[in-house]
């Protein structure tokens, strides 16, 4: 484990619960004690290279701050090790680029830390969108809202948005061809950063994503929402027991409104629709704990991982583009000329 503060010490603790912990190298004495004291079995060290030169380590976790993820794993992947880094898995599209050649080339694993596509409920509905029960989808819009933690060295697009995208690109299945997004400093406007973020994906067939990030809001919002055909469902992570709805609930016709039309006007076509809201049982497990084991196991089987270095790099030209819409003031960028 590279990197054991505020979220690596999450990813140590389910490491080390799968029997798989050998090594913790962090620079802080102070976590380094810590780690010791917790895991008294493990190497604890301030030297990267130790951990590298270490035979019995197969693979490393990196979670140090996004601007080092690039050096660190590029240094593991020489080292013939496989990695997973925390997101975003670089802050230059380029080098994440470079990144994803290096694993290919030496046969690695190379895993990006997209958690919520680990989250039970996601699954569930990715699972119900390729079964078609939502029809065909038209868009959805995500909010990732809280009050702090405000943080000096990323705007709250960087911070937040990576895994409302990932999320998206994920249920929609491929890659946006246009990115607008539109930000505002209240907090820290000196500098320049925007602690308020409104980001639209626009898709190749029409299909759309909106997406809202703020530090600066009076609720803990972390809520997903997809519009379908036929149905719709909410995702609401903050809710303790009815975290997923389906709504059946719709405009009947829309389907077959790039068809021939056989009657007069919208109107005859067009009718609203409001059915049951079910609640779906879903078993719920810890994200984390799912994206670790999942990690291990590609290392074991030499499989791919679900968040891959590929899907990393998507993430990150879609937050590359935004932040050129950002600096333009909400200009839309195309993806479709940069690929």
């Amino acid at each position: 484990m590279i990197g054991a503060g505020y979220w690596g010490k999450n990813l140590v603790r389910n490491v080390a619960r799968l029997g798989r912990l050998v090594a913790v190298c962090d620079v802080s004495p102070a976590i380094r004690a810590r780690m010791s004291e917790t895991y008294p079995r493990a190497l604890v060290t301030d030297a990267l290279g130790e951990v590298l030169g270490d035979d019995r380590v197969t693979a490393v976790m990196i979670a140090v701050p996004a601007g080092e993820h690039y050096a660190v794993a590029r240094e593991a992947l020489l080292a013939g090790k496989h990695a997973y880094v925390e997101k975003p898995i670089t802050l230059d599209v380029a080098e994440a680029e470079e990144l994803v050649a290096l694993a290919a080339e030496r046969d690695l694993r190379l895993m990006v830390g997209h958690l919520l596509l680990f989250h039970p409920c996601v699954s569930w509905m990715k699972e119900t969108i390729e079964a078609g029960d939502l029809g065909r989808v038209l868009y959805l819009t995500s909010n990732r809202l809280n009050l702090g933690k405000v943080r000096s060295d990323e705007n709250a697009m960087w911070s937040l948005a990576p895994h409302d995208i990932s999320v998206a690109l994920h249920l929609l299945g491929d890659s946006p061809v246009e990115v607008a997004a539109q930000g505002f400093c209240y907090l820290q406007q000196r500098s320049g950063i925007e602690d308020v973020v409104f980001l639209t994906l626009r898709f190749a067939d029409g299909r759309a994503a909106h997406i809202h990030v703020s530090w600066l809001d009076p609720h803990k919002d972390r809520s997903l929402t997809v519009v379908g055909s036929r149905k719709m469902v909410t995702f609401d992570d903050m809710s303790a027991t009815e975290k997923l709805r389906v709504y059946d609930k719709g405009v009947d016709g829309v389907e077959q409104l790039d068809q021939a039309p056989p009657y007069a006007s919208y109107a005859e076509l067009l009718t609203l629709r409001s059915g049951d809201v079910v609640i779906p049982h879903v078993a719920m497990k810890e994200p984390l704990a799912l994206l670790c084991q999942h990690f291990a196991d590609c290392v074991d089987t030499g499989s791919k991982p679900l968040t891959d270095g590929v899907g990393g790099v998507e993430v990150l030209r879609v937050l590359a583009a935004a932040q050129q819409s950002l600096e333009s003031g909400g200009q839309p960028i195309s993806l479709a000329a940069q690929a």
